[in-house]
């Protein structure tokens, strides 16, 4: 198929979205297709899933737009793995990313099916849709509409992995030196904001060890939950003075954040507690050294287990994410900018820029959806704002590859 002209912009982003342009399906077939792929990444292995059949979803439509695709296994994990799919050739170029993983979900929580797309009241709702599987078929959308243009410098299309968890899609992609390009553009949920910079964050598990015991008579054991009580309560003073000693008026969220997340322990209630186990999520603003922060924690941590009699072990679940910082100036952010109508921001959660950052390219987060949106019952993201996110990544694919 021969394009005689290039068609305006809006012609091109309404065919997208109509499924029209060359072998891609339709934007809602595309997005349903993804959203019916489980591919959760947990902390626990009992809700831990792969997703080598999302990409393998991806890798097809790609190759149908003549992409080059590469599907990349995690050397340790054979059910996860990243895909890179490049169209065009030669240095430079521009980079559309994303993660096909999602957060674990409480199905009773959903007034409808998380597995299904469901299109009403000009929202496509379904596990994903907005964080962000939605950003894919508004990627593939931009690109379909180059697919037969004589590019100066490749388009190429990334997605990873085990984004939600230990980040080892990012991690691994790093280690491999690739993608090479001039710029990236990460599609998380940014409500079409470009982000020039987010907190940095990391997973910690705090675990007590106390002694278990007939329930009848406490003072034989070690109850390691009345010993987490107390481990929870300097949590909480912990949060209260980092918020007082940091401080960044850039953000909306203007200190970090310490997030109490899940929780297991014990086996019965009628023994005591032998075991206890609590997860947290701290999200650091630029500036602030991760290894600092671990080590203060340490410390009140251990002194509050030697004085409960119940010895603890404080690790990171993951190496941690750095802050991802650049320039509210910089040549991609302000043409995202100019190309959405909206101002650069900051934004609280974390992505994989660091990881593309790293590489050289120059990096910013820019997406369809909101966060509001995300890890929650009822997921969704709003149609109208598909349209000018693709219009907005067909502009920066025009500045980097034509």
């Amino acid at each position: 198929m021969k394009l005689a002209k290039t068609p305006k912009k809006e012609d091109n982003a309404a065919a997208a979205l109509r499924g029209v342009t060359l072998s891609l399906p339709k934007f809602q077939e595309m997005l349903g297709t993804l959203i019916a792929e489980p591919s959760v990444s947990c902390t626990c292995p009992d809700f831990d899933q792969g997703n080598l059949k999302v990409i393998a979803h991806l890798a097809g439509w790609l190759e149908g737009l003549g992409f080059a695709v590469e599907t990349l296994p995690l050397p340790d994990n054979p059910g996860k793995g990243n895909l890179i799919a490049t169209l065009g050739a030669g240095e430079g170029g521009l980079v559309l990313a994303g993660h096909t993983d999602t957060v674990p979900f409480d199905e009773q929580a959903w007034s409808l099916d998380p597995l299904a797309m469901t299109d009403q009241e000009h929202r496509f709702y379904g596990l994903g849709a907005c964080d962000m599987k939605g950003f894919f078929p508004v990627a593939l959308s931009a690109a379909a509409t180059f697919a037969q243009a004589k590019l100066r410098a490749p388009l190429m299309v990334v997605a990873t992995c085990d984004e939600e968890t230990s980040m080892a899609g990012g991690r691994f992609l790093l280690k491999s030196g690739r993608p090479r390009a001039e710029a990236a553009i990460i599609g998380e949920p940014t409500g079409l904001h470009p982000v020039y910079a987010h907190k940095g964050y990391m997973l910690i598990s705090i675990q007590l060890q106390g002694t278990s015991g007939h329930s009848s008579n406490p003072e034989a054991g070690h109850n390691a939950l009345d010993a987490m009580q107390a481990v929870m309560a300097e949590l909480m003073r912990f949060r209260k003075e980092l918020a007082e000693r940091h401080r960044n008026p850039q953000f909306n969220i203007a200190a970090p954040t310490l997030n109490l997340g899940c929780m297991r322990a014990g086996d019965n209630p009628n023994r005591v507690c032998g075991h206890a186990e609590l997860q947290i999520d701290l999200r650091l603003l630029p500036g602030m050294d991760a290894d600092v922060i671990v080590q203060a924690l340490c410390a009140r941590i251990e002194d509050i287990a030697q004085a409960q009699g119940t010895p603890a072990t404080l690790a990171p679940l993951h190496p941690p994410v750095p802050p991802f910082g650049s320039a509210e100036n910089g040549a991609l952010v302000q043409l995202l900018c100019k190309a959405s109508g909206n101002r650069a921001t900051t934004v609280n959660f974390g992505t994989e820029a660091h990881f593309y950052q790293s590489l050289g390219l120059e990096t910013a987060v820019f997406g369809p959806g909101s966060i509001d949106q995300a890890h929650q019952p009822d997921e969704f993201l709003a149609q109208d704002q598909i349209l000018p996110a693709q219009n907005a990544l067909e502009s920066a694919i025009t500045h980097y590859c034509l």
